[in-house]
């Protein structure tokens, strides 16, 4: 929350503000997040405008995930920017969505909302331990990176894939990956 009284509602007055607050719960995607409470450093401008107060910003947070491609954890942080006008009028005249207008509360603006979506959107979708990450093997789950450059298989089925294969009707000598007597049939 913060608090617009100093600011007035003079067209044009301004007022910039540095805090460091802790995250809300629920900033995450799939596989990144904010951890609930970590340390958000905040950086807004507050601007008098006639229809209310315009709100410029970036948030910095620790980000916290798992690898996209080897699921190893990772931490790094984020920078997201925002734009949002709160106006003084419930219901302004240009107003086509009343759903999207964010309105002070008395002389207090709540930036809750506002950093919420910023934070969420700049997270990354399928973050990276590294650059270069190779993943894992899909034969045997192993982390490549981990492995080395030598990390082959001899075409072995591994016991629990055999069994699966068996179920569905493969044959594990059949090379062809077709069913057992597909492609045996003769048309007449």
């Amino acid at each position: 929350m913060f608090d617009t009284r100093a600011l007035g509602r003079q067209p044009g007055a301004a007022r910039e503000e540095s805090r460091t607050i802790p995250a809300p719960d629920h900033m995450r995607v799939a596989l990144a997040s904010v951890p609930p409470g970590s340390e958000v450093e905040l950086s807004v401008r507050l601007e008098a405008v006639h229809e209310g107060v315009l709100v410029t910003g970036t948030a910095t947070a620790p980000v916290a995930g798992e690898c996209a491609r080897c699921l190893e954890p990772l931490t790094t942080s984020v920078e997201a920017s925002f734009q949002e006008l709160y106006h003084y009028d419930p219901s302004p005249p240009e107003a086509e969505d009343e759903e999207d207008i964010l309105l002070l509360e008395g002389d207090l603006l709540d930036l809750e909302p506002v950093l919420r979506d910023a934070v969420v959107l700049a997270l990354p979708l399928s973050p990276l331990c590294s650059d270069d990450c190779a993943g894992l093997c899909v034969q045997c789950g192993v982390r490549l990176s981990d492995a080395g450059p030598g990390h082959q298989h001899d075409g072995a089925v591994l016991p629990e894939w055999e069994a699966l294969r068996q179920f569905n009707g493969f044959d594990a000598d059949d090379q062809t990956g077709r069913p057992n007597g597909a492609g045996n049939r003769q048309e007449g």
